[in-house]
């Protein structure tokens, strides 16, 4: 039968037969089959070394289209799953599964640091605090001038049009509440940790304890009546409830694995290619390494976003950063600990603790800008423009002058940024102090409708 109109397919005409679901299914993971090949004939994970056994570009290839193949798999899984479990949670694990590659690539350095190495337990830092500013600096922004520009050729309820230049708005669910208030503390808590000598067992009770917490409201949380879906997601969401939380299950692991296996062969390919044009190890592990790992995710939110799923695309943004702020920091002295045998504190040098500082900076900006539940194409342009002009300020300065002088004149443009972020950020929360008081009543509200298994959760006040 047709998905739609309850025909036979074969009833129907062969341009419709050629948009049946299962046509896209299939060509989806025909994406997949070189990085598959690839993966088994080398012998497994961990066998597949860009610029060993494998030419560079050719890792970039096949592991590009493995990724590519597997966020869209992901992507619809977590669309189908929306029917029977909330849709806070169903983007959550899209979120964490589409960023596993970053846990697994800063897992590494954490790991070599706990042996002894200094200079991965620095690139780690690096690696961490670059997939965060990459996720808010061309994440956040690029999806909502995106999504601003694609609404001017065709309906998004989600933007607004207005008056004014650059005026046009993303709007926000009010139901993200929760999520930027978590963010928020996450935030407050990591302009502390360069304090604490690195990152140790205090950060990983403190930063985990917040995400698992989160869950837990959100897990309660009631299955909210379904978007109305189209295309993939829509047929599978008609199948009877097995059959149909096995295939969400199937997509959910299938394109973990996928982006688990593919993303780090990927990622080693780009670097030895950015190396082969002289672009230094340090730059590379913290700007183009993470870049490649956060493709999944940024694939999946065009893929919502093009689909006129505005919100839901943010909400997976958003519960990207929190889960990167919380678990990905938190979890680095987990592995740095059981790599060194004891409890230990992951350390870093001055340098990283003014990554960590600017991070948290630009985290605080970004959720000043969303404190009214809009980002507008003003605030998505200065994300941008800040994040694009201080990482191109360091490659200048790293490119130009010698190590030591380099270091010393990017901690200076690093504390400088720092301290705009800080400026804005305060300001805007000033201005916006009544739109501060909405969203913390709202995430009370949330937090213990879902504790208590209040049935009305959902009727919040604006």
């Amino acid at each position: 039968m047709d998905y739609t109109s309850g025909q036979s397919v074969h009833d129907q005409p062969m341009s419709s037969r050629l948009r049946h679901p299962l046509i896209a299914v299939a060509a989806t993971l025909v994406l997949t089959v070189p990085w598959i090949a690839t993966f088994v004939s080398y012998g497994g994970y961990g066998t597949v070394h860009p610029g060993e056994n494998i030419a560079p570009v050719l890792a970039v290839l096949v592991g590009g289209l493995g990724v590519l193949g597997a966020a869209f798999l992901l992507a619809w899984a977590a669309e189908i799953a929306e029917k029977d479990v909330p849709r806070a949670f169903a983007i959550a694990v899209l979120a964490v599964l589409a960023v596993a590659p970053e846990y697994a690539v800063d897992a590494l350095y954490a790991w070599e640091a706990g042996t002894g190495s200094s200079e991965a337990a620095n690139l780690a830092v690096a690696n961490m605090t670059g997939a965060n500013r990459i996720l808010i600096g061309i994440g956040w922004s690029g999806i909502a001038l995106f999504s601003i520009y694609r609404a001017k050729q065709s309906s998004d309820p989600a933007v607004d049009h207005r008056k004014g230049f650059l005026a046009d708005v993303v709007t926000l669910d009010r139901d993200i509440s929760l999520e930027i208030t978590f963010l928020l503390a996450a935030t407050a808590y990591a302009f502390f940790v360069p304090f604490l000598g690195g990152i140790g067992p205090l950060d990983t009770l403190v930063l985990v304890g917040l995400y698992l917490v989160y869950l837990l409201v959100i897990i309660r949380g009631d299955v909210e009546e379904s978007e109305e879906h189209v295309g993939v997601p829509a047929y599978f969401q008609r199948f009877p409830k097995v059959p149909r939380v096995l295939v969400v299950l199937f997509g959910f692991a299938f394109s973990g694995a996928m982006i688990f296996t593919a993303v780090h062969p990927f990622a080693e390919g780009l670097e030895l290619v950015g190396l082969q044009y002289g672009v230094p190890k340090f730059f590379m592990v913290q700007w183009l390494a993470p870049l490649a790992s956060e493709s999944p995710e940024l694939i999946v939110v065009a893929y919502l976003v093009n689909k006129a799923r505005t919100t839901a695309g943010f909400n997976a943004l958003i519960s990207s950063k929190l889960n990167q702020w919380t678990l990905l920091i938190g979890t680095l002295a987990v592995v740095y600990s059981i790599s060194a045998g004891a409890i230990g504190t992951l350390p870093f040098d001055s340098k990283q603790a003014a990554e960590i500082w600017i991070t948290a900076a630009q985290s605080f900006f970004a959720i000043a800008i969303l404190a009214n539940f809009e980002i507008s194409t003003r605030e998505a342009v200065a994300l941008l423009a800040l994040f694009a002009t201080q990482v191109a300020a360091e490659f200048y300065v790293i490119q130009a002058y010698s190590e030591s002088a380099a270091t010393e004149i990017s901690m200076a443009i690093l504390y400088a940024y720092t301290a705009v972020y800080v400026v804005l950020g305060i300001g805007l929360f000033i201005m916006r102090r009544d739109s501060i008081s909405v969203l913390f009543e709202r995430t009370v509200s949330t937090a213990r409708a879902a504790l208590e298994g209040d049935p009305t959760r959902t009727d919040h006040a604006d």
